[in-house]
């Protein structure tokens, strides 16, 4: 893709930014961005009167909820479509294609909630832009974080150049909703999950602001493309994005390029180095249900006018691209709904599952419209500092997106979650995943695993604390309450279910903390109890005796301590908990007949 990319970009000369206004807007109609000529953005309130204002000008427009926020707080949702088809099933009898749009889930980037209400004024009010839903309905969430939305002041966004205040980036309980989309602890992502299972959209687009260094380009984006990704999707993406929406989005007047994280902001030349989403994100989930997903950035320095109307050129032209051709997009994706059915009816340890990626060495020259900088010494901090300027400057810099697969598994057959994980449960339910539940007690053969090597963080993120372990695979009959839910991997969303009960996925419940009570040691042996039990097993067994002496020699911590040298026969006795450190959910590779 990189050779993809760096021919578009290198098509067009560098320009200075000048956007095409949008078309004369009646006086009644403008937004609150337009009316404050793009100093201010409304707040809350005022959003939703204006969502509500086109549903009741418009039958192109229905207005309407999802949920509600951790504070109460409605999440509103605008359906836009002609002919009526605003039902996810008159949807698919018409045979158009869904876009799911959001913005404000860092609510203090509301680039793409400006650009949206101001996108279906002009489709549906003003008919400047008539003719874009035909052959699509677009699901716009407004404001997905309400209540960091209304945590408004002019301080919340240190490195963003307007509007003059703006909301918070996360919850009011402190969840990134853009880290939630695995462990779905919010009820905002739980509402998501949920519009996400009715609709089952066919494209996503999510609206952000981006930090980072300074540059040209007032619209940047990126979507996933390592082999987690389904093959005819990311083709799609390349086909559509890469080329035909981003060459419209500079034709209008904005300098585009894909999403930008160098490696050094204060030495451009070092090079950039691509983003890998893991499910955690908006637009690395969203590809684990065999949907594009494609990630909007503005760049935060440059004025609230240019990143809004430049949101809102590139919006137009995805919704023009789709619309135009909504039967390839559709296509890809049933394909890969099947291709994805497919795979989950044979176990097939020959073809393992990609589950987390990481970077190659490997790297394409790169054609940077960058602006003047200069580093020097700072006499604050007592490090070196960049003071970037606003010449334009061209640079050839290595970009590295050649991704390799870091960690893969034999997927199995069905997974099997024990009835009294209760929040595991919960959680898969929300995925909207397909599953049986045990009326009776079954003995299984399982797959599983143990961990060893378990480390702790030194503070939580995203409020949980997050363990690294290493996982040793282990097979034996395991019986399973009723109650426990069987969860095959014959279905659409498989991936999902893969990325949430594969401990060594960069986003399963495991390493979201949903297990941590598993490698919690509940009983204790007292020293005098186990002098006499370590006695006992040293003269009934020579080949454990020979182990206890290597290992007093080869390790001088362990020789250095009592209590240490005591657990080494208490791990060993029967007294030990075995299911200590035991993955609780099995992996099935067997046919079942229940």
């Amino acid at each position: 893709m990189v050779l993809v990319l760096a021919s578009f970009f290198l098509a067009f000369p560098i320009i200075a930014m000048s956007q095409h206004q949008t078309p004369t807007v009646p006086s009644e109609w403008r937004t609150y961005a337009e009316q404050t000529d793009y100093r201010e953005t409304p707040r809350y309130d005022a959003t939703i009167d204006y969502a509500k204002r086109l549903d009741r000008a418009s039958s192109l427009i229905k207005y309407e909820t999802f949920g509600k926020s951790g504070e109460g707080r409605e999440l509103p949702l605008l359906i836009a479509t002609e002919q009526e088809t605003l039902t996810p099933e008159a949807a698919k009898r018409a045979h158009k294609a869904v876009i799911l749009i959001q913005a404000c889930i860092h609510a203090g980037e509301p680039d793409g909630k400006d650009a949206g209400l101001a996108l279906l004024r002009d489709i549906a009010v003003t008919k400047t832009r008539a003719g874009l839903l035909k052959n699509v309905v677009v699901l716009f969430i407004p404001i997905y974080s309400p209540d960091g939305h209304e945590r408004v002041t002019p301080y919340n966004r240190i490195n963003q150049n307007g509007p003059a205040e703006m909301g918070w980036r996360t919850t009011s309980t402190y969840q990134n909703l853009n880290r939630d989309y695995m462990k779905a602890d919010t009820p905002e992502t739980r509402a998501w999950l949920a519009l996400w299972n009715k609709w089952q959209p066919d494209l996503f687009i999510d609206c952000h602001v981006t930090d980072g260094a300074d540059y040209q380009y007032n619209i940047t984006f990126h979507h996933e493309h390592h082999a987690g990704v389904d093959a005819g999707v990311l083709a799609w993406e390349r086909a559509v994005f890469d080329q035909r929406v981003a060459a419209k989005t500079e034709a209008a007047g904005n300098t585009v390029s894909w999403y930008l994280e160098f490696i050094d902001n204060r030495d451009l030349p070092k090079g950039i180095r691509d983003f890998n989403g893991s499910p955690r994100f908006s637009t690395g989930y969203v590809p684990l249900r065999n949907r594009p997903a494609i990630l909007i950035e503005t760049h935060m320095l440059k004025n609230y006018r240019s990143r809004v109307v430049g949101t809102y050129d590139f919006l137009r032209s995805a919704l023009e691209e789709v619309s135009n051709d909504p039967q390839s997009l559709l296509k890809v994706v049933k394909e890969a709904d099947e291709k994805t059915i497919a795979a989950g009816r044979a176990y097939d340890p020959a073809h393992p599952y990609p589950l987390d990626f990481e970077l190659t060495e490997k790297a394409t020259p790169y054609h940077l419209r960058a602006v003047e900088s200069h580093t020097e010494m700072s006499d604050v901090s007592g490090a070196p500092y960049v003071t970037f300027g606003t010449k334009p400057i061209d640079l050839t810099v290595p970009l590295y997106n050649d991704f390799r697969v870091k960690a893969s598994v034999a997927q199995p057959l069905f997974y099997i979650v024990p009835a009294q994980w209760k929040e595991v449960i919960e959680v898969i339910t929300a995925h909207g995943l397909i599953f049986t539940t045990l009326k009776q007690p079954a003995t299984i053969e399982v797959e599983s695993y143990r961990f060893t090597d378990v480390k702790w963080p030194s503070g939580p993120f995203e409020g949980r604390l997050m363990p690294s372990f290493k996982a040793e695979p282990v097979r034996e009959h395991r019986t399973f309450p009723a109650g426990s839910i069987v969860v095959p991997v014959a279905q659409p969303a498989a991936r999902v279910a893969i990325n949430l009960l594969e401990p060594e996925a960069p986003d399963s419940l495991v390493h979201w903390g949903f297990f941590d009570a598993i490698f919690e040691q509940k009983e204790y042996g007292e020293n005098y109890v186990l002098e006499k039990l370590a006695r006992e097993m040293l003269a009934k067994d020579p080949k454990l005796r020979d182990e206890y002496q290597q290992k007093l020699a080869s390790d001088p911590k362990f020789a250095a301590s009592p209590r240490a040298r005591l657990e080494f026969f208490y791990r060993r006795s029967p007294y030990w908990d075995a299911q200590m450190n035991l993955y609780p959910v099995g992996r099935i590779v067997t046919p079942l007949d229940f």
